[in-house]
């Protein structure tokens, strides 16, 4: 586990509908199966997101003009900020605590390491600069001199990332 500051942080990116959030839903129960406990952040691109239902009370605060909303249950809390400008990941990622890995959907302008899903069905060119990349996902051929995966890969791209972000000698 995860003791001190430093929490890697993997970019999974892609067009849209490629799969990323499909990606994601297999990779974090098989790390979790492995021990490690993980966070996400998904990076959403156009603002005036909704995140809570119209005439719940925590709308209703927010509605009213609170500019940080927290739901806080026995198993669960969450929270609504208004911010005044999109924050960055670095700034995300510092508030997050207690975790080994965070993976991120989307991001793909920052400077983290990011695999890529790329669908046949979508578009054969992927979006990254290939030296960003610390992987593919796709049913392509070989696209790039780095580690391709099949879409159903999982366990396979689990254990890279383990190698290269979980592992003790890592910084």
């Amino acid at each position: 586990m995860n003791a001190g500051s430093f929490i890697p942080i993997v970019c999974v990116i892609g067009r849209s509908k490629t799969g990323k959030t499909t990606l994601l839903e297999k990779l974090i129960p098989e790390f979790k199966r492995r021990g490690y406990r993980i966070a996400t952040i998904k990076h959403h691109v156009h603002p005036g997101i909704q995140l809570d239902s119209p005439g719940k009370d925590t709308w209703r605060h927010a509605q009213a003009g609170s500019d940080y909303v927290i739901i806080a249950a026995p198993d669960k809390v969450a929270s609504i900020q208004r911010v005044e400008r999109e924050l960055t990941l670095d700034e995300l990622a510092a508030k997050i605590r207690n975790v080994d890995l965070i993976l991120t959907e989307g991001y793909r302008r920052s400077d983290r390491p990011k695999i890529e899903v790329v669908r046949s069905d979508r578009s054969s060119q992927p979006l990254a600069n290939p030296a960003e990349l610390v992987a593919v996902v796709t049913d392509l051929p070989q696209l790039f001199d780095c580690p391709q995966f099949d879409l159903d890969d999982v366990a396979g791209l689990a254990d890279l990332i383990e190698h290269r972000f979980l592992q003790q000698d890592c910084p």
